[in-house]
């Protein structure tokens, strides 16, 4: 695409097919844009395999026209027309062949399972394929990444935190992000034409998920779900479109470093979330408030059995407990617009789904 600026004189525009394209009286008040074959984005998708990973990948490779380069360390979820899929391991990129024309890289891979791998995993993938990767865009020359870290930076708190909160991460996983982004920033320091977009993202739910929002919906689904000792936990939250869309308009600022959260600025509670799927799509279902106490004992109980194949922990079960109260103030302060309403997003799911919320 061209954009030609505004004048009354006439000019003409050589197209990259080699047809001249004849422009005149452009009016002053207003840009005239002449549309030729654009030369095709390529990018890498580190992570590719995974959740958010596989929608950035269909989301670039089919609406935005990238050329994409899926890489993981697991074999893709679907396999899409014109994508290179690749098995890699972030850990060691020594071997890996990054094209020199590549316009950025998303750095998407870790290990975040919590709870779920031994701590020094955490580090040895987060923290070491941040340098991995950093490495590979210094030797091929690419000059822009987009990193996702995570909420859990904040570490726990009833306090609402934003970009401006300091970080004080109690997991392994979020002390390894927080270093993994340090690793990141200094990428972007040495060389003022880089561009880096560090962002937080909240719980991310949608197809394909498998997560606490999945398990969720699959308790009402059952007929049954029991609020752990409190209704009023707020839930940072954002459906994977949408972080996908945060990520794209952060990065066409171009500003040199960008660190954002990837919440809605609604700051949802449980209950308005399970309301909300009630309401919309299990009608029939009934919930109960049960102390803490009793809750976890159960969950215990129930996880060493594996209930239902719900992925009941009682780890996971705080995680319901605990407020994560994150709010957007990036994405808010530059103009990014947000979905209506938690119930649009929710429809939006089951559209997506079948109903199914899978």
């Amino acid at each position: 695409m061209v954009l030609i600026d505004g004048t009354r004189n006439s000019s003409a525009v050589r197209s990259a097919a080699g047809i001249d394209l004849a422009v005149s009286k452009i009016p002053n008040t207003r840009m005239e844009r002449v549309f030729r074959p654009a030369m095709v984005e390529k990018v890498i998708i580190f992570g590719g395999s995974g959740f958010i990973g596989t929608h950035l990948t269909r989301k670039l490779s089919g609406d935005l026209g990238c050329e994409v380069i899926s890489a993981d360390i697991r074999p893709p979820r679907e396999r899409l027309p014109g994508v290179d899929y690749r098995i890699a391991d972030v850990r060691d990129l020594s071997a890996f062949e990054a094209p020199t024309d590549t316009a950025r890289i998303y750095n998407l891979a870790a290990i975040h399972t919590t709870p779920g791998h031994p701590t020094h995993e955490y580090y040895e993938t987060n923290i070491a394929g941040a340098i991995e990767v950093t490495g590979l865009a210094e030797r091929a020359g690419i000059k822009e990444i987009l990193f996702t870290s995570s909420i859990s930076i904040y570490g726990p708190s009833e306090e609402m935190k934003t970009e401006d909160s300091l970080p004080a991460p109690v997991s392994a996983y979020g002390r390894s992000k927080l270093l993994a982004e340090s690793v990141h920033r200094q990428w972007a320091a040495r060389d003022p034409s880089r561009v880096l977009t560090v962002v937080r993202p909240a719980v991310v739910f949608g197809p394909g998920e498998g997560g606490n929002f999945a398990r969720l919906a699959a308790l009402l689904k059952k007929g049954l779900f029991v609020y752990p000792g409190r209704k009023d936990t707020i839930k940072a939250c954002i459906y994977v479109e949408d972080l996908i869309a945060a990520f794209e308009f952060a990065r066409s600022k171009r500003l040199p470093v960008t660190t954002l959260n990837g919440a809605y600025p609604q700051r949802y509670t449980l209950e308005q979330i399970v309301e909300a799927l009630i309401d919309q799509h299990f009608p029939r279902a009934h919930t109960f408030l049960v102390p803490r106490v009793v809750v976890t004992a159960a969950a215990k109980m129930l996880g060493a059995v594996g209930f239902l194949n719900l992925g009941i922990h009682p780890e996971r079960v705080m995680k319901l407990v605990l407020s994560t109260d994150i709010y957007p103030g990036w994405l808010t302060n530059n103009g990014f617009t947000f979905p209506g309403s938690l119930a649009d997003v929710l429809a939006r799911w089951s559209r997506q789904t079948g109903g199914s919320f899978v």
